[in-house]
């Protein structure tokens, strides 16, 4: 059987296996597990503390292995700078070829980015730690990146060369043109310098992620933000809240094209309502995590001024109203195609809201209600017999939720493809098995394995491309 099959037939074959799959093949044979290697783009490898015998050496060994790969994942939880420098020198001299790479060793060297710069040309994304101070210009080295993420972290301190900076930039004035679209940026501190650089650089920056920020860099300076927001369509802010309210402001004031904003636990009433009212930009999709900081009147500046969004997620937002919730949902009408409301409590406390959601938003396409642990059969099938369109519905976290819940959904949601009921623990196993069984458009669920071990003791065969457990 071994000798039937050509090499070049065997590499298909392994190309379109899932990864889950290695172990039964690398058993076959020699030739199967030196084939299965050589047909494989992608590796995830995770090393260990630095007292391990695992080290470089053998991570340049296995990498040979692996002729062909254009993406490589390394993490480890405990190294020093010399451990990532030698590391990542040795991922440079053997993965030439390597179009995305993360490497979430520890912060790394000048010189070690230097030589990460010249060899890998044909790098599309970069995920990497660094220390402070922060070097960049190596950045403009590599003429194919589009994606960079940088985690900032402050527990090695970099050595570094000073007239070695110096020689490899003539001037540290001048400013490129970096064909960067995507930027993420995590652990700016409000003593980090040597970010400015990088936001007059990134003229062409399509989506900015800004995570566990207390600053925008260089002493806590917007001078520079201005050129690189211009542009922007996504932006992203996850627990910056000393500095959301000064992005918001710059967005509202320099950026047309924003499509997407996320802001997750940070910035001001005020500020808030400040870029609502003054942002010229077409929103289509809004996500908002501000327990504390979300009222009303943010709800009914953003039905006022934002009538093109599709989408609107809010999570823990507890001083949100009813009739708040209402106003917004009755002015967007059937152009809303997403709405998450998880863990508001607004949905348990006001009774029939759901009703009169479900009855403005007929065109309804995805329906997260997650983590509202309270609410009732009554209330979530009183929204569902409106959205008939739906083909994305999450409800984990649902505890109160019976089986009555999912024969709803069978009956006015013909073309469900994704459903999420993990945790629901008033969803039985019969009530999975009889949905799954008369759910033909279903694709993607999220449940836990024991709810579905009775369709196989009652011998169904379940036609889901793909299932997930827990």
């Amino acid at each position: 059987m071994d000798t039937i099959l050509c090499d070049e037939l065997l590499q298909e074959i392994f190309h379109r296996l899932p990864s889950s799959s290695f172990p039964a093949v690398s058993l076959v044979s020699r030739r199967w597990l030196r084939l299965y290697r050589t047909s494989r783009t992608s590796l995830s490898l995770c090393i260990p503390p630095r007292n391990s015998t695992v080290g470089p050496p053998c991570v340049l060994s296995l990498l040979s292995l692996y002729p062909f790969l254009s993406s490589l994942s390394i993490s480890s939880t405990d190294s020093t700078t010399a451990f990532s420098d030698y590391l990542l020198r040795s991922v440079s001299s053997s993965c030439s070829t390597l179009r995305r790479l993360s490497f979430l060793v520890g912060p790394v060297s000048l010189s070690a980015l230097v030589s990460l710069s010249a060899s890998f040309t044909q790098l599309t994304s970069l995920t990497i730690s660094l220390s402070t101070p922060l070097f960049l210009r190596w950045v403009g080295f590599l003429p194919a990146l589009k994606e960079l993420s940088i985690i900032i972290c402050s527990r090695d301190v970099v050595e570094f060369d000073s007239k070695e900076e110096d020689g490899l930039w003539v001037n540290e004035g001048s400013d490129s043109e970096l064909p960067l679209e995507s930027l993420c940026l995590s652990g700016l501190g409000s003593d980090v310098y040597g970010i400015g650089w990088l936001w007059r650089s990134c003229k062409k920056l399509r989506k900015l992620r800004l995570c566990n920020c207390e600053s925008i860099g260089d002493g806590g300076s917007f001078s520079s933000f201005d050129t690189c927001i211009q542009g922007l369509q996504e932006v992203e802010l996850r627990t910056c809240r000393s500095i959301v309210d000064g992005v918001l402001l710059k967005l509202a004031q320099n950026c047309l094209s924003l499509d997407s904003l996320l802001v997750y636990d940070g910035g001001s009433e005020e500020g808030f309502l400040r870029f609502i009212n003054q942002c010229r930009c077409n929103l289509r999709k809004l996500d908002l995590r501000l327990p504390l900081d979300l009222h009303n009147s943010h709800l009914l500046a953003i039905a006022q001024n934002c009538r093109g969004l599709s989408c609107i997620r809010l999570q823990s937002c507890c001083l949100v109203t009813g009739d708040g919730l209402k106003s917004l949902v009755i002015a967007m009408g059937n152009g809303l195609e997403e709405l998450a409301l998880i863990n508001c409590d607004v949905v348990e406390r006001v009774p029939g809201m759901l009703t009169t959601l479900g009855q403005n938003l007929k065109g309804l396409r995805k329906l997260d209600l997650s983590y509202n642990e309270m609410l009732l059969d009554k209330e979530f099938i009183s929204m569902l017999v409106s959205c008939n369109y739906l083909i994305d519905l999450r409800l984990r976290g649902c505890r109160r939720l019976t089986g009555a819940a999912l024969v709803s959904t069978i009956k006015n949601c013909k073309y469900l493809e994704n459903l999420d009921i993990m945790n629901c623990s008033g969803i039985k196993a019969d009530a999975v098995e009889a949905f799954v069984l008369n759910s033909r458009r279903l694709r993607h669920l999220l449940v836990e394995e024991s709810k579905l071990s009775v369709l196989h003791e009652h011998g169904h065969q379940i036609n889901l491309s793909r299932l997930m457990f827990d």
